[in-house]
């Protein structure tokens, strides 16, 4: 469905309160989102910064805790007893004896008050070897000048720091060390380079393990320790990185040398904060972003909770500013369909000066000016049928006089003064009865003696052409009736019906009341009309006119506009048979009640 269809069938209110609800709920899911975002980022900037501070303060620590160390080892080499044995002042065998045991006890006297210190051995090419340890069986001389340790200090200048292994020194005796090597003959310089020896000291792995395992990085978070080979220096799972049990993006922490990087590992991600210590060891810290983010749910459910209340809170805003808005409208809409009703005596309040409420102020103008239209119509109507009525009594034509005239001269001249007398009085009642007083409504006694008058005359007219009789209940006699509108339809009973007729015609006026309305039927035997003549009798401009010039649709209309479109003329008819034209009115009294 198009947007336009969608709003085009639902109500100014109701749009009006899903354009805010839409607008609303997407300013509410990009505002929670970016709050729980830049949330989520500050949590995670902080987290990295702590991480950071956490690893540096390990690699310090490293840093002294190798320092000491270093400074140890030279200790040992300034000592006096190390230095006879290793140059061998002492003659004879017995001689050499004691000075290896000197040495030795100097070097057990350093172990015993460190007990980070796992052993201190020399060795050199030459076969002299010496430990703090005199009971202690070396292994081999080949076997411990071919050692890593020995070799890495025997390559280079200065103090060699080698990674996490097992230290094999001492028959049947195997240790997880950290070792410490340094070249003698960079302290004994006399030395000639053919006896050059290498002091080692062996740290216990302990120390390290120590440092590094009561650092917590969040749940899972921890630190690790590789040396600038790739070596794994420390691991809290070193076990299992041996057997590949485990992984760790070794490349990528030796490219860096300090800094962080976010590492995807299967279905999540590694953030890697990385420090380098002077002798070259990387401290490793690995955290986790979810761990981090360790109220990530709670965050996550705080976002959406005042996201919910405040969307709850600003929909509810918005459908009590659309009702707000719409209200003056749904007033008017009611006023109008009072005004489609016909109430027109309603006035919609004024409530502001913008364009609802102009357009209130148009429609009580209109609805003024309707109704001012709408009094102007009843007072033109009201004139009007008090102008028919003056037209109707005045349309007797003048060749109406003229032959009832003529008829009467006739008769006085064939000496027929009775018939003159009579014609002459029914001319006189007739006419006085036509022009009247002005009322509209008179007694049915009345407009029957009016139209007795009228029938006598034309019967007299007509010479007996026809013969009449009226059979009214009395119990209507005083009920009111339109003045002249049974004249017309005796006239059109005459001259349509029986005039044209050979024989003799007769007319019948019959009345009686029904219920709360009269009917009153003009009958006459004339020739009758078809179906199609009888479907233009009430048309406005039907041509079909009775003698006095008046329609029947006229008088059909006189008495609708009146009395209402209830009442009025029906009619009935055959070919030879005749007429019966029924007029039914309220059954009022002269009062003008039922």
């Amino acid at each position: 469905m198009k947007p336009h269809r969608f709003f085009r069938s639902r109500s100014i209110h109701n749009n009006i309160a899903i354009s805010f609800s839409l607008l609303i709920l997407c300013t509410t899911i990009v505002l929670s989102y970016t709050s729980y975002r830049l949330s989520s980022a500050a949590v995670m900037g902080n987290s990295v910064a702590y991480t950071s501070q956490l690893i540096e303060q390990v690699k310090l620590n490293i840093e002294n805790y190798i320092s000491n160390m270093e400074s140890i080892a030279a200790l040992v080499l300034t000592s006096s007893d190390l230095e006879k044995y290793v140059k061998g002042s002492s003659s004879g065998r017995e001689g050499k004896v004691k000075d290896k045991q000197l040495a030795s006890q100097y070097l057990r006297s350093v172990i015993q008050s460190r007990t980070d210190i796992s052993s201190i051995v020399y060795a050199s090419s030459e076969g002299i070897t010496v430990s703090d340890r005199l009971d202690a069986v070396l292994k081999p001389l080949p076997e411990l000048i071919a050692q890593e340790w020995y070799q890495q200090a025997m390559n280079q200048t200065g103090v060699a720091v080698s990674s996490s292994h097992v230290q094999h020194l001492f028959q049947d005796e195997y240790r997880w060390v950290v070792s410490i090597s340094r070249k003698l003959s960079d302290t004994f310089s006399e030395m000639e380079a053919d006896r050059q020896g290498v002091l080692l000291v062996d740290l216990n792995y302990s120390v390290i393990n120590n440092l590094c395992k009561q650092i917590e990085l969040g749940k899972r978070g921890y630190v690790f320790i590789v040396d600038p080979s790739g070596s794994l220096v420390y691991h809290p799972q070193q076990q299992l990185i041996y057997s590949q049990l485990k992984f760790e993006q070794l490349e990528t922490v030796l490219g860096i040398k300090s800094g962080s990087v976010t590492v995807n590992t299967g279905n999540e991600q590694k953030l890697y904060t990385v420090d380098t210590t002077s002798f070259g060891w990387k401290i490793v810290g690995v955290t986790y972003p979810d761990d981090l983010v360790a109220n990530k749910q709670q965050m996550q459910g705080t976002a959406a909770l005042w996201g919910a209340v405040s969307l709850i809170f600003a929909m509810a805003i918005s459908v009590l500013l659309s009702y707000a808005l719409t209200k003056p409208l749904k007033n008017l809409e009611i006023n109008m369909k009072k005004a489609e009703r016909g109430e027109f005596d309603i006035r919609v309040e004024i409530e502001s000066t913008n364009e609802i409420g102009k357009l209130a102020r148009t429609f009580n103008l209109m609805i003024m000016k309707i109704k001012e239209l709408m009094s102007q119509i009843v007072m033109e109507q009201e004139m009007k049928r008090v102008s028919e009525l003056k037209a109707l009594q005045a349309q007797i034509k003048p060749h109406f006089l003229y032959n009832t005239l003529d008829s009467i001269i006739w008769m006085a001249e064939t000496g027929k003064m009775e018939e003159v007398v009579e014609m002459t009085s029914s001319l006189s009642k007739l006419l006085r009865s036509t022009i009247g007083e002005g009322e509209e409504l008179i007694p049915i006694a009345r407009e029957l003696e009016h139209i007795r008058h009228y029938l006598t005359i034309q019967n007299m007219r007509y010479r007996n052409k026809f013969t009449y009789s009226i059979e009214v209940h009395e119990d209507i006699l005083e009920c009111s009736i339109l003045k002249l509108v049974l004249q017309p339809l005796v006239e059109n009973a005459i001259y349509h019906g029986i005039k044209h007729n050979p024989e003799q015609g007769h007319i019948l006026i019959r009345g009686k009341k029904e219920q709360n309305d009269i009917t009153i039927q003009v009958i006459d035997n004339g020739v009758g009309m078809n179906p199609e003549q009888m479907s233009k009798l009430l048309l406005q401009k039907a041509d079909y006119r009775i003698g006095s010039g008046v329609g029947v649709a006229n008088v059909n209309h006189r008495i609708q506009l009146y009395f209402g479109d209830h009442y009025g003329l029906s009619f009935t008819s055959e070919m030879e048979e005749g007429t019966t034209v029924t007029l039914r009115i309220p059954a009022l009294y002269e009062e003008g009640s039922p």
